[in-house]
């Protein structure tokens, strides 16, 4: 009998257990991303709209002669965006009469200056944009948000709503980073 055809010799008790065991490990390592599967669906839902425009809508808001609705992304503390600072995402969806007719959408946190400065610019499709609003270290929890809209003529119309009815969780962000840098 050669050494290739001859049976293993005795095995250790370890080896043995390894041996059991191992089929265990797999079994939980594919029913472990299971629990991972409710947050995507999720996050499936919303970035296909399945749950409207974000998790909470702010409802309609006229801006001049037109309306938009508006919601939060997502209820979450604005994020850190490197050397930009803390941005706050929105979703914008234009009325069905005014899609032709505006050309361009911003969102601010505080009134703008001028068109110039009217803050972050609304991108996509008009049944659904979205925007990252900079949100100053120094704002103040009674800022207001401000949407600002150009028309194709040029007309420019701004609306505003308080920040503690857009985001209660940056305003509740804001107070407990009050005094800190």
């Amino acid at each position: 009998m050669n050494k290739a055809t001859a049976g293993h010799g005795p095995t250790s008790r370890l080896a043995l257990k390894w041996k059991r065991w191992r089929f265990h490990l797999s079994a939980l390592l594919l029913i472990l991303p299971l629990a991972y599967l409710p947050r995507y669906f999720d996050n499936l839902a919303l970035l296909s709209g399945g749950k409207g425009l974000g998790q909470r809508e702010l409802g309609e808001l006229a801006v001049g002669p037109w309306s938009v609705r508006l919601a939060e992304w997502r209820v979450e503390a604005p994020r850190r965006d490197g050397a930009a600072g803390h941005m706050k995402a929105f979703t914008l969806a234009q009325c069905k009469e005014c899609i032709g007719h505006i050309k361009a959408a911003y969102l601010r946190v505080g009134k703008p200056r001028s068109l110039r400065a009217a803050g972050a610019l609304f991108s996509g499709s008009p049944y659904r944009q979205m925007a990252s609003a900079l949100i100053p270290e120094q704002t103040a929890p009674d800022a207001e948000l401000w949407v600002t809209l150009e028309g194709w003529d040029g007309a420019v119309h701004q609306a505003s709503l308080p920040l503690a009815k857009a985001s209660p969780t940056t305003v509740q962000w804001l107070t407990q980073r009050k005094g800190r840098p």
